[in-house]
């Protein structure tokens, strides 16, 4: 197949019929619009891209929920509907805020929803590994440089 059918966004539902792995690759790839004569369009696309926009829908309804509370400042709300920030330093609590705030806005712009979800999710996986007790050792950094014979 060739890149120009996987770049495609819109096609024909007698096409889905006549030629289908090419719309179910295009669908693998991106949310395709598959068009029909006889009523509304449909959109075909892979799971995770709907689970994603799934994810980001429900993390939409917490922003909102905690953006149209009065309760506190936004941090204190952020921890409400959040509780696994309590494992952050409280500058770390600040900065988890504005990032997880800043990507949401970024994936509603761009219709991207990895980019709230990812940021999310770091923030989390970074809170239970502090949680854990990951990270506490003190480094040990290497004063003398080494050098190394060329391969």
């Amino acid at each position: 197949m060739n890149t120009r059918t996987r770049s495609r966004t819109t096609f024909q539902s007698s096409e889905l019929s006549r030629s289908s792995a090419e719309v179910f690759a295009a669908a693998a790839d991106h949310p395709v619009e598959v068009t029909r004569r006889d009523g509304e369009s449909l959109v075909l696309m892979s799971g995770s891209a709907d689970r994603a926009r799934t994810n980001l829908l429900e993390l939409a309804a917490q922003l909102v929920a905690v953006s149209t509370s009065t309760d506190g400042p936004l941090v204190t709300r952020m921890i409400d509907r959040f509780p696994w920030m309590l494992a952050l330093s409280p500058a770390d609590q600040q900065a988890c805020a504005n990032d997880i705030l800043s990507a949401a806005r970024a994936s509603f712009a761009t219709n991207q929803p990895h980019l709230a979800i990812a940021e999310l999710t770091a923030w989390r996986e970074t809170a239970t590994a502090i949680a854990a007790g990951l990270g506490q050792e003190p480094v040990e950094w290497l004063d003398d440089s080494v050098v190394v014979e060329r391969p």
